[in-house]
C-alpha cells in the first residue's frame, strides 16, 4: 500500500482511541460501559501502534552500482548465496501457522537497467534485468526477516523476466554518389526486360556493349535507373562503385564495411576491411544490391566480385564494362549487351530535351538525318542537344555542321555540353580505351588497327582482311614501339583486343561483316590520326580490299558486295590520296564489279566520277583516263544510252591507238568495245568488221585459248547470227560454249553466256527443242550463281518464255495439248517476276497469255479465251520484247 494510505489509518485510530477514553472519563456511564470503553480505547491505540511501527521500518529502495538509476552495459548486482531470504506470516502464510521463505535473486544488465535495493516491494527493475525466487517452508514466527525486507499481500509473488534482446536498428546503407539520370531519359523498355530477364537467371548481370565505341551508349544510366529503384524499394544496401581502378573497388567496399557495422572492421587495413564485407554480404538476410561502374580492370576485379548468399535473392551485382572477355562471363555472371538507341528511342530523347529546355521550335524535319548521322548514340546525342539549345541551332543546321568534312567533333560535342554528365567526350574516351588496350599484348598494336578499321565501312568488313600482306606490313611500319615483323596471328589478336575493350565489334558468325565500328568511334580514331600518317593508313587499307577480293566474283556475290560498299567508304575519306601516281586499282576493280553484277545506274555514276577524278588528277591522255572513260562508255551502253556510249568509245579507240598503237590489249579491248555499240545500234555490218580484226588480233597476239580471244569469237557470232548468217553463228558459238566450258567451267558467267547464245542461234535455226533444252538449263544455272533479279538472269528467262511461246504457236492448230504445256510454261517461267521487272517480262507474258487464248478459242471456249487476252493486255507493257538468250555481258568490254 501507499505511504500516505497507512498515514490515513493511524490518524483514524488516533482519534478513535482519544474519543472512547474521554467518554469513559467524563461522561456519567455505568462501571461496565466505562470499562467496555476503555478496553475499546487501548486496542485503538495498539492499531495506531502497529501502523506507525510499520510506517517506520520501510526504506526507500536502495540502486545498483551505488546509485540510482546508475545502468551500462554489464552492469549488475546480487547476493553471493544466490539471493536474500524474505519471510511472511500470518495472513501471508500458507495454511494455519505456515511461514513461507521467499529467497530472491536479483540482476541487472542492459542500457537503462537499475537493480533492486533493500526492499522487493519497492524494487526497480529495467531492460535487461531479472527477479528470480525460489520458496521453500520454514518455521519462524517473527514477520520480518533478513536485512529489513518485507513481503506484503497473499502469496505475492514477484516474477519479472526480461525482454528478449533487442533487435539491432536497420538503418538503410547508402555508399557512394549514384549519377543523376540524364535529362528526357529513355525507359528502353525492351532493353530493360533483357536486362531484367537475365537478372532472373543470374544474380549478376554485367552491362557490356555491343556496338564498339568509346562508351556513351547508356550502361551507366541503365545502372543508375536500376539503384533509383532499388532504392525506392527500400533495399537495405546499396553500394554504387566507381569501378576504373581496382582500388576504387577496395576503398568502396572498406566503407560500406563500417557502414554496415561489420563487427570484424579494424579502420586500419582496407583491404581486409573490403574482404569483411564481402563475407558480410554472402551470409547476411538483408537487401542488397552493388553496382560496379565502368569496371576496367577485370582481372584485378576478380576477387572482388560480391557473392550474393546462397538460396536467396536478397543480393544483387549490376556491373558496365567496355570489356567483353571471357572473364565478363566467369562466375555465373550474365552479360547484356547494350547498344544504341532504336531511331523511336532517340528522337524521342532529343525531342523530350529540347521540350525541357523550351527549345522546341529547334525540332524540324533534320532531326531523323540527325539522329541516324549522329550513330542514334546517347552520348552524341546528349553533347548535341546541349550545342544546339546553347547555340539556337536547329536540327537541320546542326546535321550541315556535323557532315562538314571541315568540322571536328571537338567542336560540334565539346566537352562543356556534356550536360548530362557522360563524363567523356567521344574522342577522350577513345584514347583512353586505346592507351589501355595498347597496353595488353600485342603491345602496340590496338592504335594502327583502329586507325585502319575507321577508314572502311562502319558496317562491317570482312575479318580475312586483317591477315592480308597489306595489313601485317602496316601494322609492322606503325607500331609502337618498334618490333620484329608483325604476323597475321598478331594482327588478329590486335583485332580480338579491340573486340575485348569495345572499340570493334568482332562476330566471326557474321562472315561478310564480321569486324564493325560505330561511326564516331570511326571519325574519332580518324581525326586523331597524325597527318602524315592518313597516306599510308588509306593505301594500306585499299591493298587489303584489293587482297581480299575473289578471283571469281560469281563464286562470292554477297563478299564481294560488302567489298564494294568499304572500297565506297575508303574512297570518299581518302579524297585524293587514292590517286597519287596513278588511280588505286580498287577503284576500277569496284567499278566493273558494279557492271557485272547488273548494277547499273550505280555503275554508271561510279564510272562518271571516276572518269572526273583521272581527268582532273591524271590529265586527258592517261592510260587511266582513258580506261575510266571506256567503261563509262560500257555502262551507258548497258543503260540503254546506246549513242553516248558510240562516241565515247570512238574517241577512246582513237586515243589508244595514237597513244598505244594498235596491237596493245587496251587498244583491241577498246575495238571491241566499240563493235558491241555497234551491234546493239542495229549497225550490224560495222561490228562485224571491228569483230573480225579483233578476233584476228587476239588469236595472234594471245592464242586461241586466252578468256579475251573466246570473248572476241563469240562476240562475232552473235554479230553474224544478228546478220542472218546463222550457220556460221552457230559453228562459232558451239567452238565457243565447248571452249569456255572446259577453261571456265559450267557455272562461269562465261560459260552461260556461251550456251545462252548457242540457244538462241539454235532457235533462229528451227531447232527450237535444243534451244528450250539449253534456255531451261541457263535460267536454272543463273538463277542459282547470280540471283532471281540479276540482269542476265532476267534476260534468260524471258527469252526462254519467248521460245516457249513461239513453238507453241508453230504447233497450232494440230497440237493443242502440246501448245497448252508451252503456254503454261511460259507463263510459269515470266509470271511470278511480273512486279520485279514489268518492262521486260510484261510483253513475254502477254505472248504467253495471247498462246492459251488462241488454244481455247480451238476448243470452242470464246469466254475463257476472252478471260486469257484481258489478262495479256494487263501484262503489255510498253519496252520491246528482248532476243533470246543474247546476252551482252560476255562481249568484250
Amino acid at each position: 500500500m501507499r505511504r500516505w494510505v497507512w498515514w490515513a489509518v493511524a490518524g483514524v485510530c488516533a482519534a478513535v482511541g482519544a474519543g472512547l477514553v474521554a467518554v469513559a472519563l467524563w461522561v456519567d456511564l455505568e462501571t461496565a460501559d466505562m470499562v467496555a470503553s476503555v478496553v475499546g480505547a487501548l486496542l485503538a491505540l495498539a492499531g495506531l501502534a502497529f501502523t506507525v511501527r510499520t510506517l517506520l521500518r520501510e526504506r526507500p529502495p536502495a540502486t545498483a552500482a551505488g546509485g540510482a538509476g546508475a545502468s551500462g552495459t554489464g552492469a549488475r548486482e546480487s547476493d553471493a548465496d544466490g539471493g536474500v531470504p524474505v519471510t511472511t506470516a500470518g495472513d501471508d502464510a500458507v495454511g494455519d501457522g505456515a511461514v513461507r521463505e521467499v529467497r530472491v535473486r536479483v540482476e541487472a544488465s542492459g542500457e537503462g537497467s537499475v537493480g533492486a535495493g533493500r526492499d522487493v516491494s519497492h524494487s526497480a527493475v529495467g531492460a535487461g534485468s531479472r527477479v528470480e525466487h525460489t520458496e521453500v517452508d520454514n518455521r519462524i514466527e517473527n514477520t520480518t526477516v533478513g536485512r529489513g525486507l518485507f513481503q506484503v499481500g497473499r502469496d505475492l509473488t514477484v516474477n519479472n523476466h526480461p525482454a528478449p534482446p533487442p533487435e539491432p536498428v536497420r538503418r538503410p546503407v547508402r555508399v557512394g554518389a549514384v549519377p543523376p539520370l540524364a535529362s528526357a531519359f529513355q525507359p528502353r523498355g525492351e532493353l530493360r526486360e533483357r536486362i531484367d530477364r537475365a537478372r532472373e537467371r543470374n544474380t549478376t548481370v554485367v552491362l557490356t556493349q555491343v556496338l564498339s565505341g568509346g562508351g556513351g551508349v547508356g550502361k551507366s544510366q541503365l545502372a543508375a535507373a536500376y539503384a533509383d529503384q532499388a532504392h525506392a524499394e527500400s533495399v537495405d544496401v546499396l553500394v554504387w562503385v566507381n569501378a576504373a581502378e581496382t582500388s576504387q573497388i577496395i576503398t568502396a567496399y572498406a566503407e560500406a564495411a563500417r557502414a554496415v557495422g561489420e563487427g570484424a572492421v579494424g579502420g586500419q587495413d582496407a583491404e581486409q576491411d573490403a574482404a569483411a564485407f564481402l563475407r558480410w554480404l554472402a551470409v547476411t538476410d538483408r537487401s542488397w544490391l552493388v553496382v560496379l561502374d565502368d569496371l576496367t580492370d577485370l582481372e584485378g576485379a576478380q576477387r572482388w566480385w560480391p557473392r550474393p548468399p546462397a538460396g536467396t535473392s536478397s543480393g544483387r551485382v549490376l556491373a558496365t564494362t567496355r570489356r567483353r572477355d571471357a572473364l565478363v562471363t566467369g562466375g555465373g555472371r550474365a552479360r547484356v549487351d547494350i547498344g544504341t538507341y532504336t531511331p523511336t528511342e532517340a528522337l524521342g530523347y532529343l525531342r523530350e530535351r529540347l521540350a525541357a529546355a523550351d527549345a522546341s521550335h529547334l525540332l524540324d524535319d533534320g532531326a531523323p538525318g540527325l539522329v541516324e548521322a549522329l550513330g542514334l548514340l546517347p552520348l552524341a546525342l546528349a553533347h548535341a542537344a546541349a550545342y544546339m539549345i546553347n547555340e539556337e541551332v536547329d536540327c537541320t543546321a546542326y546535321l550541315h555542321l556535323f557532315t562538314d568534312r571541315t568540322s571536328r567533333l571537338e567542336n560540334l560535342l565539346p566537352p562543356d555540353a556534356d550536360t548530362d554528365n557522360y563524363g567523356r567526350q567521344v574522342t577522350t574516351s577513345l584514347l583512353l580505351t586505346l592507351d589501355a588496350a595498347d597496353r595488353r599484348k600485342p603491345v602496340g598494336l590496338a592504335t594502327p588497327a583502329i586507325r585502319l578499321a575507321a577508314h572502311l565501312d562502319p558496317a562491317g568488313h570482312p575479318d580475312t582482311l586483317w591477315t592480308t600482306n597489306a595489313v601485317t606490313h602496316y601494322h609492322t611500319t606503325h607500331r609502337t614501339p618498334a618490333n620484329d615483323p608483325v604476323t597475321a596471328e598478331q594482327a588478329r589478336a590486335a583485332q580480338r583486343q579491340l573486340h575485348h575493350n569495345a572499340l570493334i565489334t568482332h562476330h566471326t558468325h557474321d562472315t561478310h561483316r564480321a569486324v564493325r565500328l560505330h561511326a564516331l568511334t570511326a571519325r574519332a580514331a580518324r581525326e586523331t590520326t597524325p597527318e602524315n600518317d592518313t597516306p599510308a593508313t588509306v593505301r594500306a587499307a585499299a591493298d587489303a580490299l584489293l587482297e581480299t577480293w575473289p578471283e571469281h566474283e560469281h563464286t562470292a556475290p554477297d563478299l564481294t558486295a560488302v567489298l564494294r560498299a568499304n572500297t565506297d567508304t575508303l574512297a570518299d575519306l581518302a579524297g585524293d590520296l587514292l590517286w597519287q601516281t596513278n588511280g588505286h586499282l580498287i577503284l576500277f576493280a569496284t567499278g566493273k564489279s558494279l557492271t557485272a553484277a547488273g548494277l547499273i545506274e550505280t555503275s554508271v555514276t561510279h564510272w562518271q566520277h571516276l572518269t572526273t577524278d583521272t581527268e582532273r588528277l591524271l590529265g586527258a591522255n592517261h592510260p587511266d583516263t582513258l580506261t575510266s572513260r571506256g567503261n563509262l562508255a560500257t555502262s551507258y551502253r548497258q543503260a540503254g544510252r546506246t549513242g553516248e556510249a558510240i562516241v565515247l568509245e570512238e574517241r577512246v579507240l582513237a586515243d589508244r591507238e595514237r597513244i598505244l598503237g594498235g596491237d596493245h590489249p587496251d587498244t583491241l579491248t577498246a575495238r571491241g568495245n566499240l563493235a558491241t555499240s555497234y551491234w546493239q545500234a542495229g549497225r550490224t555490218d560495222e561490228a562485224i568488221v571491228l569483230e573480225e580484226r579483233v578476233l584476228a588480233d587476239r588469236e595472234r597476239l594471245l592464242g586461241p585459248g586466252h578468256p579475251s580471244t573466246l570473248t572476241a569469237r563469240g562476240n562475232l557470232a552473235t554479230s553474224y547470227a544478228q546478220a542472218g548468217r546463222t550457220a556460221e553463228a552457230i559453228a562459232i558459238e558451239e567452238r565457243v560454249f565447248a571452249d569456255r566450258e572446259r577453261i571456265l567451267g559450267d557455272d562461269h558467267p562465261g560459260t552461260l553466256t556461251a550456251r545462252g547464245n548457242l540457244a538462241a542461234s539454235y532457235w533462229r535455226a528451227g531447232r527450237t527443242g535444243e534451244a528450250v533444252d539449253l534456255l531451261r538449263s541457263v535460267v536454272e544455272d543463273r538463277n542459282r550463281v547470280s540471283g532471281p533479279a540479276h540482269p542476265d538472269t532476267v534476260v534468260s528467262r524471258a527469252g526462254l518464255a519467248t521460245v516457249l511461246a513461239w513453238r507453241g504457236r508453230a504447233l497450232l492448230p494440230g497440237d493443242l495439248a502440246g501448245a497448252w504445256r508451252d503456254a503454261a510454261e511460259a507463263v510459269g517461267a515470266v509470271g511470278p517476276y511480273l512486279s520485279d521487272d514489268p518492262a521486260t517480262y510484261g510483253p513475254v507474258l502477254a505472248e504467253a497469255y495471247g498462246l492459251a487464248a488462241a488454244v481455247l478459242d480451238a476448243e470452242g471456249q470464246p469466254k475463257a479465251a476472252a478471260d486469257f487476252r484481258s489478262r495479256a493486255l494487263q501484262a503489255v507493257a510498253t519496252p520491246p520484247q528482248p532476243q533470246p538468250g543474247h546476252d551482252d555481258v560476255g562481249r568484250s568490254r
